[in-house]
């Protein structure tokens, strides 16, 4: 709009000399990041990796002032499809995003949901990570090679328990490293449990084998001397932890998680570009940066359309994985 009069040029002059100060609150304002009322979905139990991140998020944005009062709730069942088929109903609502990852494509497959994550409106991908070989502290297995000896020896008497229903992240590494031992993935006794805060207590209590899930989930533990961590199944060794990679342990595979998040379908253009927006503005605030190398997490941020092909390629890569395994 153009300012014609004295009047409308005087209230302009006076705007550039209070704007900087009015814009330097940290209320969002100045990127358009400010969407009251939102709300993040947690498709699974409180202390898993999508409520981790979804928290996280949360307390990121708000603590750099890019909104604010964002409510995380936990809606879990089915591996996360039932938060998918809820999210997917909320057809135009513009104030709720899916915290999700890779378990929950792996679970439209072997849930067979009516809803899909090509219903979604893809916002974007923000991690990833590997996932680790975890033991209780009592455990008789004392490295990756005593459980590998023993895996080999008794598949059916060596459960292993994953955060992910079958389809997941923390089932397919698992199937992927016994086929890499000469262990048929279908003699795999696999447990899953709805999230890793559910696995956690069965891997602290020996009612598991070992447990398989992200590194960020069960970080704090690992360094308590709760747990003790046999592997990592990523390409590399995690900085400050003592575990080697599949590879080093003998076997030939590796596996990366990561987590990202959607929206309902229907948003408008400009919905839809605030959503990317705030998440893309948290993608580079310093909060963010730090919760990244505090969790152990590798930037993987990827966002919109770009976002939505990785989806559905992810979705053709677990489809060929899963008839591969015979599962």
């Amino acid at each position: 709009m153009r300012l014609r009069t004295p009047l409308a040029l005087l209230g302009a002059a006076l705007l550039v000399l209070v704007g900087p100060p009015l814009l330097a609150t940290g209320d969002g304002s100045d990127t358009g990041t400010q969407i009251p009322g939102l709300r993040f979905m947690v498709p699974n139990t409180p202390g898993g990796g999508y409520d981790i991140t979804a928290r996280t998020m949360a307390r990121n944005a708000e603590d750099a002032g890019l909104t604010h009062n964002i409510e995380v709730f936990n809606l879990p069942g089915a591996g996360g499809t039932v938060g998918l088929t809820r999210l997917v109903g909320e057809h135009g609502n513009g104030k709720l995003a899916l915290s999700m990852g890779l378990g929950v494509v792996g679970a439209v497959h072997t849930n067979k949901s009516p809803s899909t994550l090509a219903d979604t409106t893809p916002i974007a991908r923000l991690t990833e990570e590997p996932d680790i070989v975890v033991v209780g502290k009592d455990s008789p297995y004392r490295t990756i090679g005593d459980l590998l000896a023993a895996w080999k020896k008794n598949p059916a008497a060596v459960p292993v328990g994953g955060g992910s229903s079958p389809g997941g992240p923390d089932h397919l590494a698992p199937m992927l490293m016994a086929r890499a031992a000469g262990i048929a993935p279908k003699a795999v006794n696999y447990v899953p449990f709805d999230g890793g805060g559910e696995l956690l207590a069965s891997v602290l209590g020996n009612k598991v084998g070992f447990g398989v899930s992200g590194l960020g989930e069960y970080r704090d533990q690992i360094e308590a001397g709760e747990l003790r961590l046999l592997a990592v199944t990523g390409p590399k060794r995690v900085p400050g932890m003592d575990a080697p990679t599949l590879r080093e342990a003998g076997l030939d595979t590796e596996f990366t998680n990561w987590r990202g998040i959607v929206a309902p379908p229907g948003l408008s253009d400009a919905e839809r570009t605030k959503l990317i927006g705030l998440i893309t503005e948290l993608h580079a605030s310093k909060q963010w940066k730090e919760s990244l190398e505090k969790n152990g997490w590798d930037d993987a941020f990827l966002a919109g359309e770009p976002f939505g092909d990785f989806l559905a390629e992810q979705d053709r890569r677990v489809g060929t994985v899963l008839k591969e395994l015979g599962l």
